[in-house]
């Protein structure tokens, strides 16, 4: 399923085409590319969730305006996210990448994956998915997009 995603995301985020394609359309371009179709609907189901996280009734825990708050994982998050992934999550808050909302949004969607390990680059795409997906977020996704494609250029000491 992270393949589709993927796969949509990049060929779709800047795409001056209109994203919003009938979703056999977007199926059968799937299909067509060699994607499971079980995994496809996996997929859209996923991504449909995305933009209902940003609906605080459906979500409790989402609130509209963000707050600074610790994250406490539980066991299966551990397992799910080693400590460079957990670390990650919490310097993306000190540099105001993500906050409390967008920080839940991201946790949401990385369950929803339904792997039982996230490497450092995966949970990496989901939070730029997540913050493409919340509007007034444009500043936190450059910054995102900065973290992912800018290489170092030299040690850190």
């Amino acid at each position: 399923m992270f393949d589709i995603l993927m796969y949509l995301f990049e060929n779709y985020i800047h795409s001056e085409a209109d994203i919003y394609i009938e979703e056999n359309e977007l199926t059968d371009e799937l299909l067509r590319a060699g994607f499971n179709k079980a995994e496809i609907f996996k997929a859209l189901n996923w991504l449909e969730q995305l933009a209902d996280l940003q609906r605080s009734d459906e979500s409790p825990y989402l609130i509209t305006k963000p707050h600074q708050a610790m994250r406490i994982f539980t066991d299966s998050e551990c397992k799910m996210l080693n400590v460079e992934c957990r670390g990650f999550l919490m310097f993306l808050e000190q540099i105001r990448v993500v906050n409390s909302v967008t920080r839940e949004m991201v946790m949401d969607r990385l369950a929803a994956l339904d792997k039982p390990y996230i490497s450092l680059d995966d949970l990496k795409w989901v939070v730029l998915m997540v913050l493409f997906n919340v509007p007034g977020s444009e500043e936190a996704y450059e910054q995102m997009e900065d973290l992912i494609f800018d290489e170092p250029t030299e040690l850190l000491h």
